[in-house]
């Protein structure tokens, strides 16, 4: 990072909309580089200011659906001594996992033939038979009525029992090398379940990338970029705190 910034003697993640300078510093230096990383998602801004990515048989971005995203930074000690930071995105963008610049996903979901892959199919098909039996309506014979509760009942417990699985695959480091499923972090801190999208939030797939390669976390903060969507106040740059629901119980075990 560039010289003179205040650099935090201890680990800062915010609280409260006041980010640590140096995480000020950081995401200033992202933003400025939004625009041009040539990722195609449409987070219904301004074409100049939107990711873009020409070419190909890729529809227009202003086509595409408008999804905003929340971004985080995490500024670091490398292990030489080095400072800088890392920045990643909350869940997928522009439809996939990985792109240059940012962290990784903690577990990728979406590779090729995976479990996650083959339950959806699997679940996609148990919907497309209830919606078969559904069009029936009135017409369908007792016997089908039965089978309608039944399919409904195994696709409830198809979806639980995926979602389970996948939060297994989910395991976190914290500060001393431990880990932990989340299924265990959400259960430990009084949760029946781990909320839907736990594990995917910015915040800690940095810390998760910090701590596998050795970076020291210095201080951590997060801002949304986009559209704000109808049912949340998320306003275009502000900065936020972690989420409460699905980072804290993640944040607690990580930063322990």
């Amino acid at each position: 990072m560039a010289a003179g910034v205040d650099i935090p003697d201890s680990f800062s993640l915010m609280g409260g909309h006041n980010p640590h300078p140096a995480c000020l510093l950081a995401a200033d230096d992202l933003q400025s580089r939004l625009a041009s990383l040539g990722i195609h998602h449409n987070f219904g801004l301004t074409i100049s200011n939107d990711i873009n990515a020409a070419g190909g048989s890729m529809p227009a971005v202003a086509d595409l659906p408008v999804i905003g995203k929340m971004f985080g930074v995490l500024v670091v000690r490398s292990p030489v001594g080095e400072c800088g930071y890392l920045s990643a995105f909350s869940g997928k963008m522009a439809g996939g996992n990985h792109h240059a610049g940012f962290v990784p996903p903690v577990f990728d979901s979406l590779t090729e033939n995976s479990f996650l892959n083959v339950g959806m199919r699997e679940l996609t098909a148990i919907n497309d038979a209830i919606r078969q039996l559904e069009i029936d309506g009135g017409t369908v014979l007792k016997e089908n009525k039965l089978e309608l509760a039944g399919l409904r009942l195994k696709r409830r417990q198809h979806s639980t029992s995926l979602q389970q699985q996948l939060f297994d695959h989910y395991h976190f480091l914290n500060r001393k090398g431990d880990s932990k499923s989340l299924n265990t972090i959400f259960s430990e801190a009084g949760y029946r379940n781990a909320p839907s999208g736990a594990g995917e939030c910015a915040g800690p797939k940095l810390l998760q990338f910090a701590f596998l390669h050795g970076y020291e976390p210095l201080a951590l903060t997060e801002f949304w970029w986009g559209k704000s969507p109808k049912s949340a106040t998320w306003k275009h740059q502000h900065f936020y705190a972690c989420c409460k629901e699905k980072c804290e119980p993640i944040l607690g075990f990580m930063l322990s």
